[in-house]
């Protein structure tokens, strides 16, 4: 877990830094260009946006998107470790509560592996490559283990290890991804919420859990599960209400779901029906996961604008680091299986 120490922040410096990183991401103009590209020369185009030092890394071994993939979140945890490194005192610890999140992920990503029966040798080819030497203590755990109980127990002494080992029986793979969300955000809300702590950074993080509580909601009705299941999807911490997440776990249509969620004060439905709609039509939830990733990024975008010299354009540009890594990601792996170019564009962010 990260935690919130004290010490002397450079704030300044970190802020125009972070600034400065974020002007030279790739811009809509640019993404748009890529777009136009064929699965042949994209690959090069990203290179000589900034990602050639780890596309060479897999030149030797990989090819096509495999190698682009690779090379994109072996830069994005680079980028993310500078960042962390610039940062200083109180300010580190603060923008460290954002970026551990990356570290459940790729707990998560072992446990699924695991789970799927990937051999030790395909995960450390494809999904953890071993070039990456972040992913040296999680392909440890590849290597050591051969069930998910295994590999949950290989990682006791960390905060993800320690949640998992307070399931009962032998819980699913669903109730322990469950379980390190609960277990993220709690740590999350407690080290934000201690001394010289962040009540903006304490409004996001709560947004954040309440945009994941719906979504889930959301899910479990396409999914039928049942309301007492749904219920336990639910992570607290947000700003709806455990009523209000306990009337919308009872609703059978999306419908009846977003008017449970319009009981609460804080919940904002903009957008909402027209994407409902959409998801509708599509027989998809992307509609719905794509608004509220856009409200996710407008409020950081705001809060970055109101508290220029604090976390926030810091949190603010990995964020939008992260999201330039799913456009890439997206362009190629559609490229390469033939998507049209209007599709792909469809579900990209900018």
């Amino acid at each position: 877990m990260a935690r919130v120490a004290n010490g002397r922040s450079n704030l300044y410096n970190a802020a125009a830094r972070a600034k400065a990183r974020k002007a030279s991401l790739i811009d809509s103009t640019r993404m748009r260009q890529l777009l136009q590209q064929g699965p042949e020369s994209i690959g090069v185009s990203i290179g000589e946006l900034g990602y050639r030092t780890e596309m060479d890394i897999y030149a030797a071994r990989m090819s096509g998107a495999d190698a682009v993939e690779a090379a994109l979140f072996h830069n994005l945890d680079n980028d993310t470790a500078e960042v962390m490194r610039f940062c200083q005192g109180h300010l580190k610890s603060l923008v460290g509560i954002y970026a551990e999140r990356f570290d459940y992920e790729k707990a998560k990503t072992v446990l699924r592996a695991v789970n799927g029966g990937a051999s030790d040798e395909l995960i450390a080819s494809q999904i953890l490559p071993s070039e990456n030497p972040r992913n040296a203590r999680w392909l440890d755990i590849v290597r050591t283990t051969e069930t998910v109980a295994e590999a949950a127990a290989a990682m006791s002494g960390t905060s993800w290890g320690n949640e998992i080992a307070l399931l009962d029986g032998e819980p699913s793979l669903e109730e322990m991804e469950d379980s390190l969300d609960r277990r993220y955000y709690a740590d999350a809300l407690k080290a934000v919420k201690g001394r010289d702590g962040s009540p903006d950074l304490t409004r996001y993080i709560r947004t954040e859990i309440d945009y994941l509580n719906i979504v889930n909601q959301f899910r479990g009705i396409r999914q039928g599960l049942s309301a007492e299941k749904r219920s336990q999807l639910n992570v607290p911490g947000g700003k709806l209400g455990d009523a209000v997440l306990r009337q919308a776990s009872q609703t059978e249509s999306l419908e009846a779901l977003l008017d449970a969620l319009r009981r609460s004060n804080t919940f904002d439905d903009s957008g909402f029906e027209e994407a409902i709609q959409e998801s509708t039509n599509s027989g998809s939830l992307d509609p719905i996961v794509s608004l509220l990733t856009h409200k996710k990024s407008a409020m950081l975008s705001r809060f970055a604008y109101l508290n220029p010299v604090s976390p926030f354009p810091v949190i603010y540009y990995i964020e939008r680091k992260l999201l330039e890594v799913r456009n890439l990601r997206l362009l190629v792996r559609g490229k390469a299986i033939g998507l049209s170019n209007e599709a792909l564009e469809a579900h990209m962010d900018f």
